[in-house]
C-alpha cells in the first residue's frame, strides 16, 4: 500500500506580514541578517488556521525582532505547497513536518536549525494514532478491512504516512481499507465525530488540542493503533541562504525566550513550553528511513 504521491500544485494562503523590526527597515535591508529586507517565514497547517496563525504571528515578530527585519508570515495550503514554495526560493524560514522536512531538505536542501523543546530542555516529541468510536467493533487495524478510514492530508507524517504504514504492518493491502483525506488533522478528527468514517488518525497534538478546546469527548472514541515517538516539527532555513544568514537565524531562534514559543507549542502539544532546541538532520533519520522504506523519493512529490 505505497503512499500517495505528494502533489506539488497547492498554492501559499494567510500570507500575514509581521512587522517586527527593531529599527529602521531601510538600514536593515540587504544586511546579512535580512536579505532582501524581509524574512519569508512559512508554516504548514497542522491545525485550524484561526488559532494557528496568530501563534505562529508571535514566534515570527520574535524572531523578526531578533534579527532587526520584519517578517512575512504564510501559512500554507497543505504540506507539499509549502515545500514547492521553499524549492521556488519564496520562503526563507519554514516549519515543516518531520515528514515535509524530509523532502524539503531534498528539493530546497532545507536545514534543520531548531524545534520545540519541552520545560526540561529536551526535543519533544508526539505520537501518530487511530480512533474509533467507543462502541465500534474494531479493536485492531487489521479489522479496518472493508471499513473506512479518515486521514488527514497527503504528505503528513501522523496523518498520512505512518498510519498507511501501519496498516502494511497489520498485513492489510492497497484497496483493503478505503481512504479519504479529510484535509487536515481538526477534519479527520470531526469526520469521526460526525460518523462519516468508522476511524479515523488523531495525533497526539490534536487530541490534546480538541480535548483542551471542548471539541472532542475522548470518552465516547477509542485508540486502537498509536506510533513510536515522532520528534516534533523542525523550524527550518533555506540551504541556498549564506552561511551568516542561517547561523543568525539558529541563534535567535535558540535566544528565544519560552513565551515566544509557548502560543505555537501549544498547538504542538507542548506545554509547558521551554526554549527551542537545536536539531539537525541526523535528528530525523527515522522519518528519512520511513521515506525509504515506503519507497518514497523525489519523484513522488
Amino acid at each position: 500500500m505505497p503512499v500517495r504521491r505528494l502533489a506539488l500544485a497547492g498554492t501559499l494562503v494567510a500570507v500575514l506580514s509581521v512587522t517586527a523590526c527593531g529599527g529602521d527597515d531601510s538600514s536593515a535591508a540587504g544586511s546579512p541578517t535580512c536579505p532582501g529586507g524581509k524574512i519569508r517565514f512559512g508554516v504548514e497547517p497542522f491545525e485550524d488556521p484561526a488559532r494557528l496563525t496568530p501563534a505562529a504571528k508571535v514566534l515570527a515578530e520574535a524572531l523578526g525582532k531578533k534579527l532587526d527585519c520584519p517578517v512575512e508570515l504564510t501559512v500554507t495550503e497543505d504540506y507539499s505547497a509549502e515545500v514547492l514554495a521553499m524549492e521556488n526560493k519564496k520562503l526563507d524560514v519554514g516549519i515543516f513536518g518531520p515528514l515535509g522536512y524530509v523532502f524539503a531538505e531534498k528539493r530546497a536542501h532545507a536545514e534543520a536549525v531548531a524545534s520545540f523543546g519541552d520545560a526540561s530542555g529536551k526535543l519533544s516529541s508526539y505520537t501518530a494514532g487511530v480512533w474509533v468510536p467507543e462502541d465500534s467493533p474494531v479493536l485492531s487495524l487489521d479489522q479496518l478491512k472493508g471499513r473506512t478510514l479518515a486521514l488527514g492530508s497527503p504528505g503528513s507524517t501522523s496523518g498520512d504516512a505512518l498510519p498507511r504504514k501501519a496498516l502494511l504492518d497489520a498485513g492489510l493491502a492497497e484497496g483493503d481499507v478505503k481512504i479519504n483525506y479529510a484535509g487536515g488533522h481538526p477534519e479527520a478528527l470531526l469526520a469521526l465525530k460526525n460518523g462519516a468514517v468508522d476511524a479515523a488518525e488523531i495525533n497526539s497534538q490534536q487530541l490534546s488540542s480538541a480535548t483542551e478546546a471542548g471539541t472532542f469527548d475522548r470518552k465516547r472514541f477509542r485508540r486502537i493503533w498509536f506510533s513510536e515517538p515522532i520528534p516534533n516539527d523542525p523550524i527550518t532555513v533555506r540551504g541556498d541562504h549564506a552561511p551568516e544568514f542561517k547561523k543568525a537565524v539558529r541563534e535567535a531562534l535558540l535566544d528565544l525566550p519560552p513565551a515566544d514559543v509557548a502560543q505555537i507549542g501549544a498547538l504542538l502539544d507542548v506545554s509547558p513550553p521551554g526554549p527551542l532546541v537545536e536539531v539537525d538532520k541526523s535528528t530525523y533519520k527515522p522519518l528519512f528511513d520511513l521515506a525509504e522504506t515506503l519507497s518514497l523519493t523525489e519523484k513522488d512529490v
